[in-house]
């Protein structure tokens, strides 16, 4: 009798409605924030400013780096000639995954308490993709300069680049997300600088030790 009570009453029905609706939905109403095309282009440009100036004045760290290994850069010149490949895969891969978190956040199919979970799983798909990457570019080294330990250390280096960048690309959005922080504004920039330097530092750490090269 309750049941069919609340089916015909107008006003039960609509809270009967309300409560099939997915939870995700109602928060979101709740939770409403200014939309895209509701944002003033002033305030768009003044919450990405300041994070790209931070990271542009923090990119000078690379070049430091890069500035401290030319030793390795006088005694194996063909080194220099992998540094952009290492640092725009170590960059994409951190963009795949931070791409799939922030959806995943957005939908609310992940949440910040999962972050262990989550970076196991990714460690995992950065380890198959990473060694993938590496075996068929290791080859390619082989083939075009007849040299395995550039191979080697190249292959190593994508490895280490790509298992570090997954990591980095899917805790930082969760990061971000914990302090209240937009992870789509934040995390991609921040992730291209911090996997760019690790990336370099990865790079010529593994090439001095095989190479046996002075610093």
């Amino acid at each position: 009798m309750m049941k069919t009570l609340l089916i015909h009453t107008p006003e039960n029905y609509t809270s009967v409605s309300s409560l099939t609706e997915p939870k995700a939905v109602q928060e979101s109403m709740e939770k409403h924030e200014t939309s895209y095309f509701e944002t003033s282009v002033l305030t768009h440009a003044r919450k990405r400013f300041m994070w790209l100036l931070f990271l542009m004045l923090s990119a000078t760290v690379t070049g430091t780096i890069i500035t401290r290994y030319e030793n390795a850069f006088s005694a194996v010149p063909l080194l220099v000639s992998f540094i952009p490949m290492l640092m725009d895969t170590g960059g994409n891969c951190g963009s795949q995954s931070s791409t799939l978190i922030i959806r995943g956040l957005a939908l609310n199919e992940i949440r910040p308490r999962d972050v262990f979970r989550i970076a196991f799983k990714e460690f995992r798909i950065a380890l198959l993709v990473g060694t993938g990457l590496a075996v068929i570019n290791g080859i390619r080294i082989l083939i075009m300069y007849r040299d395995p330990r550039l191979a080697l250390v190249v292959s190593l280096s994508l490895t280490a680049t790509v298992i570090l960048s997954k990591i980095i690309g899917c805790i930082l959005p969760l990061g971000a997300k914990t302090l209240h922080m937009d992870p789509a504004i934040m995390a991609s920039p921040l992730i291209t600088t911090a996997v760019d330097t690790c990336s370099i530092i990865i790079y010529f750490y593994i090439a001095t030790r095989i190479f046996a090269l002075a610093v």
